[in-house]
């Protein structure tokens, strides 16, 4: 019988019944037990990959109440919220910013809660648990990536500084169909990007929506080639590997889609989201071949399409990108949480993420001004 009790530090998902660690996740996906057992249990995220799991738990006998994924990070790479200079800073000045501590679902940046709990108690005590930890191991910081607003406003309460990133998100006004969606849309960018749709099926290509459990172990070494290719087209080490696919594939079908291109009927590129009844999360890609618009079709219009006709309200499409303002996709403001232990850098931190914010501000405006719509248009200002 369990019966341990106050905060402990584990390194795996694997003592934890499923059905306890997803009671405090709010049903989830990208936070679920499948998803995150997946990325260690693969090898994708784990110690060898700078990212040891080293989440806390909060037990009162035997039973989980509280819990939140933390990682000891040796380096930067997979945040989408970007701390180099900081990290280049502490080495110029002959100290260690590595390793860190942070508070993420690896490679994701999506918004969802990041103190797992069942009330607001177990949540203020858990950053206050996560700050405790990064004091005692003498780590140089903590970082909390992408929470949700209220639990932002508990990582300040408890004296960490909030940072504000955009993102780029479509909101579903019950389209009928992408003809509808598109006639909301002023004339210059619906005739773009009927254009860009037009020389795809001129050139044969076609596509096919796959849920998880319709997807065959071709499918997903198919979309694993792609994914590593494009990777490596871009000079980059891919993050994820074959076997996180597969162990998705076993473990959460319901929640995944891939939408696979073909050309005169043989696949050429395919792209990777995870879905609820809430939203579609754009994630990987990837391509044997190179088509002017093919990108843009697999990654957002397919999705946005998908959306429309299994009335999803929202489409995700991942960190950064103007790109995707003209694709109907607007501006909405993230945030993350930090905080770092030397006084001197924590004040130089402070400084910066002020001025920054200002140019948040600004860059948010402007962003308004060129809404893709008629009018001031659905979603986020």
């Amino acid at each position: 019988m369990n019966t341990r009790s106050g905060v402990h530090v584990f390194d795996s998902l694997a003592p934890i019944a499923a059905s306890e660690w997803d009671a405090l996740t709010g049903g989830h996906p990208l936070l679920c037990h499948a998803f995150l057992h997946a990325l260690h249990e693969s090898g994708s995220a784990c110690a060898n990959t700078g990212w040891a799991p080293s989440y806390l738990g909060m037990w009162n006998d035997g039973a989980l109440q509280a819990a939140m994924p933390l990682y000891l990070k040796t380096h930067s790479y997979g945040e989408y919220v970007f701390d180099w200079a900081w990290a280049d800073a502490y080495q110029r000045h002959g100290l260690s910013y590595y390793p860190k501590l942070l508070c993420a679902i690896p490679f994701t940046p999506v918004e969802g809660s990041r103190l797992l709990a069942r009330d607001a108690g177990h949540r203020q005590a858990l950053a206050e648990a996560a700050l405790g930890f990064a004091r005692d191991a003498d780590l140089s910081s903590l970082h909390c990536l992408f929470p949700t607003g209220e639990e932002a406003q508990i990582f300040e309460n408890a004296g960490m500084m909030l940072r504000s990133t955009v993102q780029f998100h479509w909101r579903n006004e019950n389209y009928a169909d992408f003809d509808d969606f598109l006639s909301r849309m002023n004339h210059d960018k619906r005739k773009k990007i009927r254009q860009e749709r037009r020389r795809l099926r001129d050139a044969g290509i076609t596509f096919r929506w796959l849920r998880g459990s319709e997807a065959t172990p071709a499918d997903w070494r198919f979309f694993a080639d792609c994914y590593k290719r494009t990777y490596r087209a871009h000079h980059s080490t891919p993050y994820l590997n074959l076997e996180f696919f597969e162990r998705l594939a076993g473990s959460m079908p319901d929640n995944l889609l891939l939408i696979l291109a073909l050309r005169d009927g043989e696949a050429i590129a395919s792209a990777f989201n995870v879905f609820d009844e809430q939203a579609l999360y754009g994630r990987y890609w990837g391509t044997r071949e190179f088509h002017s618009g093919l990108h843009f079709e697999a990654c957002y219009y397919q999705a946005i399409e998908f959306c429309i006709a299994n009335r999803i309200p929202t489409f995700e499409g991942g960190a950064q990108g103007e790109h995707k303002l003209a694709r109907g996709l607007l501006p909405v403001r993230t945030s993350s949480a930090h905080w770092l232990a030397r006084p001197e850098f924590s004040d130089a931190v402070a400084q910066f993420l002020r001025r920054e914010s200002r140019g948040i501000d600004q860059y948010v405006d402007e962003l308004g001004e060129h809404s893709p719509f008629k009018d001031a248009g659905p979603g986020d200002k």
